[in-house]
């Protein structure tokens, strides 16, 4: 809740016009304007705002979204939809005009974004060196150095850390649970995004997505498992610095999730380079991803994970396997992906050390 001040929306719409203007009333929409703050004025309630602007009265109404579980829950969710409507409404005939999208600061200022035409980010900038270049040299050499546990366990203490950070929302657990499998980012997205190619026929990404719904229901009850993640935690978006001091990029899809998406999203990749080093899972991989899976369950006691992990290796599954996005991979691995994919899916606990069952080799 807020006060929508009367001297701050003057102060807007003077700047929006480029005129100066006077607000003459405002107020809950169906009520009679009146010349004074509204207070308390709270998320989804619209606004009447009788102005006059150049000579002329003229009305309009302030429209905001209400969080909820309705993919509503974050900031983001809610400018997205009002980013939209501010081009939508403008494009089909009879309807109510948008006259500009906008935001209400910290300090109850109102501030304009209706000229954009694409947002932007600015960030920080980290020094350091892919977490991949790491995982390519081992794919050259098989040579395993302590400085490689080291980064890998302190890659394993950073999630279980951040991962015991809880969540407090059950419908956003049920959301994020609902995203893995129908985001346009997430598996049916990437289904949609595969080429034809003769290892894999619609009818096998067909039956991964039909595994995939099954494991949504599996995974709903589950909304105790809500925690702090990164969302996007691969050896790309890992920079490493001297030792095991790192940065992070690109953290994804939201602020919470399940933890098996972050655990996942990085032991997929040891599995990916030794598949392309030998076929399996072997050598200096099969040490960190075993290393990994085993340090992870003992120090956050999470063994839940081990029965919540199959549709996230699914999704990561699904990247690297792609002709689209590595077009180069060969054959032999991509179907050793693939069968990882299905089998991991038919199961109801993942067991690490049967990945090399798992993927036929």
């Amino acid at each position: 809740m807020l006060d929508l001040k009367l001297d701050n929306l003057q102060r807007y719409l003077t700047s929006l016009l480029a005129t100066p203007v006077t607000v003459l009333g405002m107020a809950p929409l169906g009520k009679e304007p009146r010349g004074q703050d509204v207070k308390g004025y709270g998320y989804g309630t619209p606004i009447r705002v009788d102005f006059e602007a150049g000579g002329a009265r003229r009305s309009a109404v302030l429209h905001t979204i209400t969080p909820g579980p309705f993919g509503h829950e974050h900031m983001p969710d809610r400018a997205q939809i009002l980013l939209w409507e501010h081009q939508a409404f403008n494009r089909l005939p009879r309807h109510v005009p948008s006259l500009d999208v906008g935001a209400f600061q910290s300090d109850g200022a109102l501030l304009s974004l209706g000229r954009i035409e694409e947002p932007f980010l600015l960030t920080g900038y980290a020094e350091g060196e892919g977490y991949v270049l790491d995982l390519e040299r081992l794919r050259s050499t098989d040579s395993l150095t302590r400085l490689d546990l080291e980064r890998a366990d302190a890659l394993c203490d950073y999630l279980v850390d951040i991962h015991r950070v809880p969540g407090n929302n059950p419908d956003l657990y049920h959301r994020r649970v609902r995203e893995l499998v129908g985001h346009g980012e997430c598996i049916m997205g990437l289904t949609d995004s595969y080429p034809p190619h003769p290892l894999i026929p619609s009818t096998l990404l067909e039956q991964i997505e039909h595994h995939c719904v099954r494991w949504r229901w599996k995974l709903k009850p589950l909304t105790h498992r809500l925690r702090q993640v990164h969302g996007d935690f691969h050896p790309w978006n890992i920079l490493f610095r001297s030792a095991a001091d790192f940065s992070l990029l690109d953290r994804s899809r939201g602020e919470f999730g399940d933890p098996a998406d972050d655990v996942t999203s990085l032991t997929m990749n040891y599995l990916f380079f030794s598949l392309q080093r030998s076929g399996r899972l072997e050598g200096s991989f099969a040490t960190l991803f075993l290393r990994f899976w085993e340090r992870y369950v003992e120090e956050s006691g999470d063994r839940e994970i081990l029965r919540a992990a199959a549709p996230y290796f699914a999704f990561r599954g699904l990247v690297i396997a792609s002709p689209l996005w590595y077009p180069a991979l060969s054959d032999s691995v991509r179907r050793k992906l693939l069968s990882f994919v299905l089998a991991v899916l038919d199961a109801d606990c993942f067991h690490p050390a049967e990945v090399n069952r798992y993927c036929g080799a």
